[in-house]
């Protein structure tokens, strides 16, 4: 197996650097990367630290520095290392530079300034956390964005979650056989209600494993086969009962549903 070493270098705290350089990575096999990360190099003397890694373990360099200065020492040196080094940030920024005719500011760190957007995000993963499985009283749930049901282990929470992330105020119901779905939800106007479902076999997979790690090791209705499957099945009536769209999270990401939620609201907006 073929190792190399990647040294990832940001003004800021890599998000985007790392977001990159997990999809780019996910499509080599058999390949096996060292991850050397210097996040909020802002400084020559920080930059210098990042430098000696690089001497210690030569690889390749990836980089979202905005400061030229920055950016050219760290070019000499990979060059004097001779090793191969790309900005992430600057084809885009010299592109739209070129569209929008106006100069970009070279100021590290601005996507994450503590502005209206960012405070938003923040009370949308507090109002996640509070909305988890229909935990706050129901009438609250009517400023929620979006409304997420589905059955034990469908990926609810973590779905909430991740478009919390995005600004998006989620909340999530559990379905529950037997038990009758709250109708003050089911009255409410404002949110968008998206239905989540995976193949039985999934659910008991992971259910299985959610209770050994609670150190439960006993088998119960909630794994038994049959009983999953009448379980899927009813809450798949009661979904389309109500016009509610339904994504299956068997061989989905919680990313990829987020996307296709995200999407949904958009088409709901236009």
């Amino acid at each position: 197996m073929n190792q190399f070493h990647l040294h990832l270098i940001s003004d800021s705290t890599g998000g985007t650097l790392n977001s990159v350089v997990k999809a780019c990575l996910a499509q080599f096999e058999e390949v096996k990367v060292e991850q050397h990360f210097w996040p909020l190099v802002r400084t020559q003397k920080q930059l210098q630290s990042a430098i000696e890694g690089m001497r210690l373990h030569p690889g390749l360099v990836l980089y979202t520095l905005v400061d030229s200065g920055l950016t050219q020492a760290l070019e000499k040196h990979c060059q004097a290392l001779g090793i191969p080094a790309l900005s992430i940030l600057h084809p885009v920024l010299t592109l739209m530079s070129g569209t929008f005719g106006k100069q970009s500011l070279s100021e590290p760190g601005l996507q994450h300034k503590l502005n209206a957007e960012y405070f938003a995000r923040m009370d949308a993963v507090d109002y996640a956390l509070h909305h988890d499985d229909g935990q706050k009283n129901d009438r609250d749930l009517s400023h929620a964005d979006v409304i997420l049901i589905g059955v034990s282990r469908t990926s609810k929470t973590p779905t909430c979650i991740y478009l919390a992330n995005r600004g998006i105020k989620a909340a999530n119901v559990p379905y529950v056989p037997g038990i009758p779905f709250p109708e003050r939800v089911l009255e409410l106007k404002k949110p968008l209600f998206v239905a989540l479902t995976a193949a039985p076999e999934r659910l008991i997979e992971v259910r299985r494993n959610r209770l050994q790690h609670l150190g439960q090791h006993r088998e119960t209705d909630y794994l038994d086969p049959e009983k999953v499957q009448e379980e899927t099945k009813q809450a798949r009536r009661f979904y389309t009962q109500h016009g509610w769209p339904v994504i299956d999270v068997t061989r989905r990401s919680v990313e990829e549903t987020a996307a296709e939620i995200m999407t949904m609201l958009e088409a709901r907006k236009a």
